[in-house]
């Protein structure tokens, strides 16, 4: 069974490294929709007190992932409309920001992404999922971060915890599909880095509509249950 990778909850509380594995099952469908959870279970098979439980509960709360009752927490899950609406606004955020970027020398920049294409394809070269989706995840979050507009970079975080979640589940389905898949992957990073370096808004605009368009189709068979 898939678990959330450790070495992405380095300086995380007990409550979010609880919180990220629960999201983990509850996007991958090992917790099921309508399922109810309590603190108490959690609590043991977490082996933890009650109080990060409650910490962990409240924030899949806040993400719409679960229902707070008085019984217990309802898992709400993630369908088809949820997905695809989480792209819709990675789009629009993705979309304005490198736009913004148009206006700015992206010289820097370029050379940081650089630099994180470069490990995506050592881990590719390793067979190392985990670290692609990390660095994967660092290419869009740069170029966000340079964007430097702090509620574009507000509304990042606030879906950044499932982001994370989804992109991880995609990037394993991508990685058994195969080197082919993984190489389009890397080219279609490079698409974008072209994108900026035009410093054109309409060929930006284009790069980050085609880029999610075929990520949609990665995405639509990558969420267990979810997706058609």
């Amino acid at each position: 069974m898939l678990q959330y990778p450790s070495a992405w909850l380095q300086n995380a509380s007990l409550g979010e490294t609880i919180a990220c594995e629960l999201r983990l099952r509850i996007i991958n469908g090992t917790i099921k929709t309508g399922e109810t959870i309590s603190e108490n279970w959690v609590a043991s098979e977490f082996g933890t007190s009650r109080s990060p439980v409650r910490e962990a509960l409240k924030t899949l709360s806040s993400e719409g992932l679960i229902r707070l009752e008085r019984m217990g927490a309802v898992v709400v899950g993630l369908d088809v409309t949820d997905v695809e609406e989480l792209y819709d606004v990675r789009f629009l955020i993705e979309s304005f920001a490198q736009q913004r970027l148009a206006q700015s020398d992206v010289t820097g920049l370029l050379g940081c992404l650089q630099r994180i294409v470069d490990k995506m394809e050592l881990a590719m070269k390793h067979n190392d999922a985990v670290e692609f989706s990390y660095q994967d995840l660092s290419f869009h979050e740069t170029i966000i971060t340079a964007a430097n507009h702090n509620r574009i970079l507000h509304l990042w975080k606030s879906i950044r915890p499932i982001v994370m979640t989804v992109m991880l589940l995609t990037t394993d389905e991508i990685f058994s599909k195969g080197e082919q898949k993984l190489h389009s992957v890397i080219d279609k990073h490079y698409t974008i880095m072209k994108g900026l370096e035009s410093r054109k808004r309409d060929v930006i605009e284009q790069v980050v509509r085609e880029y999610f368009a075929d990520s949609r189709k990665t995405l639509h068979s990558s969420i267990p249950g979810r997706t058609s």
